[in-house]
């Protein structure tokens, strides 16, 4: 199942490609890394200690992310809480 968000959802370069942008900032770690189809950010998954791809969500209402990890191309709607 897919929603119109992922539908047109757009393909910006990566803000920061070495890594989540808060972690660096602050010297954290993630598990996984996320890429915002809005504006380009790079934030960590929910199983980060930091959550900072979802706080991205929260603060901008940016609607879709996909993963930002090798070998993976899924997206995800935070508006629609579908996966595509």
């Amino acid at each position: 199942m897919s929603c119109v968000h992922i539908m047109t959802a757009g393909d910006p370069p990566p803000r920061t490609p070495q890594g989540c942008e808060e972690c660096l900032a602050i010297g954290g770690r993630w598990v996984h890394l996320r890429l915002c189809l809005t504006c380009g950010h790079v934030g960590c998954c929910d199983s980060s200690p930091g959550r900072h791809a979802t706080a991205h969500f929260v603060a901008t209402r940016h609607p879709v992310i996909r993963s930002f990890q090798p070998g993976e191309d899924w997206r995800w709607c935070f508006i629609d809480q579908v996966l595509g």
